[in-house]
Order: C-alpha cells, then sequence, then structure tokens
C-alpha cells in the first residue's frame, strides 16, 4: 500500500516501487481486435451523429464555394441582349398602309 503521508518524493519512491512490483502482462495475439471491439462498443449514437453532422457542414461548405465560383465567372447570355418585346417587333414588323400614315398639315395662302 502507498503511504499516504510524508513528502512528496517519499510517495513518488513508493508508487515507483509498487509500479516495479506488477508483472508486465504479455498482450495476447487477439489484443489489437478486443482492444477494437472495445472501442466501438463505447461508441454512442451521439459520436455517429457528430460524424454526419460534420459531413454534411463540410459538404455545404464544399457547395456553397463551387456555387460562387459558377456565379462569379461570366457566362454568355443564352437569350439576346435584346428585350422580349424588340425581339417580336423585328419578328413581326407593322406594314402600315398609308391611310395610317401620320397626316400632313398643308398650309396655302388662298384664302387672300
Amino acid at each position: 500500500m502507498i503511504p499516504m503521508r510524508g513528502s512528496n518524493d517519499e510517495k513518488l519512491d513508493a508508487l515507483f516501487r509498487a509500479f516495479a512490483a506488477c508483472p508486465t502482462p504479455e498482450p495476447s495475439a487477439n489484443f489489437m481486435p478486443t482492444l477494437w471491439q472495445k472501442i466501438e462498443s463505447r461508441q454512442t449514437f451521439t459520436f455517429s451523429f457528430r460524424r454526419i453532422a460534420n459531413a454534411f457542414a463540410a459538404a455545404a461548405m464544399a457547395l456553397t464555394v463551387a456555387l460562387s465560383v459558377y456565379m462569379y465567372v461570366p457566362h454568355a447570355p443564352a437569350v439576346p441582349s435584346q428585350s422580349y418585346v424588340d425581339v417580336l417587333a423585328e419578328a413581326h414588323p407593322i406594314v402600315a398602309p398609308d391611310l395610317l400614315s401620320p397626316a400632313q398639315l398643308e398650309l396655302t395662302e388662298s384664302g387672300r
């Protein structure tokens, strides 16, 4: 038993003697598989959920960066730069007869 009273050096020496008295166990062939089995059995749902949440956060960040780059790069317009009305006006020009042309008023000096 380790004495609880005395100086720190005495306590440390007693601890080293107790440690030296313990035999060193030899690891068996199944040491690593059983160690991993114990580790995996202690993992909880929270740990798995945290890993999934981290993966989703990383994917969202990557998607945000990709969409930002896509929006930043200039693209050629898919439609003409004219407005819809201008395109329709060019496609179907109005052919106006002379009756619809603007009226011209000719002033003559016949009344003098």
